[in-house]
């Protein structure tokens, strides 16, 4: 039961005033160890290094294999007919490396851009903020947004 429910239905405590005293420093010394970790966390994230050089590994890995599969693919053509089908199985191999590749840059920004999104909802939770407006708008009735859209209409016309 809640301290506010004993007080409004004139209820004993629950809880022994000897445990209420001491389970505010507890939570206060819990608090301050959370908060400890938390920046220990902070503190870790911008010493995390190499995000962008995996980004540039990636590039160099699909231009390397979109570079031999274009040599294949020449190959290829300038080849014995019978020789030919395993160097294009070669050069879609590269293809698909390439692919590969720029997938895996691609996915690795999204969950980038994902955990993000997560951390500034953890943010705002905790603070408790309400959410912000991304986005002002008016409030209009039909005749007026009529109204403005003939006017938006006769000022085309009028360059035209």
């Amino acid at each position: 039961m809640t301290r506010r429910l004993e007080e409004l239905f004139d209820l004993p405590s629950s809880v022994p005033k000897e445990e209420e005293d001491a389970s505010i420093p507890a939570t206060q010394f819990a608090l301050q160890e959370i908060n400890t970790a938390i920046d220990k966390i902070d503190e870790a994230l911008p010493a995390v290094r190499g995000l962008d050089a995996s980004d540039k590994e990636m590039d160099d890995l699909a231009a390397k294999a979109q570079e031999t599969f274009d040599n294949l693919m020449d190959l290829g053509f300038n080849v014995d007919s019978r020789y030919a089908s395993e160097i294009f199985a070669v050069a879609g191999a590269m293809l698909g490396h390439a692919l590969t590749a720029k997938t895996a840059k691609l996915n690795k920004k999204l969950k980038m851009v994902e955990l993000q999104m997560k951390k500034v909802k953890l943010d705002r939770e905790i603070q408790g903020d309400e959410p912000t407006a991304t986005a002002h708008g008016q409030v209009l009735n039909r005749n007026d947004l009529l109204e403005m859209i003939k006017s938006n209409r006769d000022q085309k016309d009028n360059k035209a």
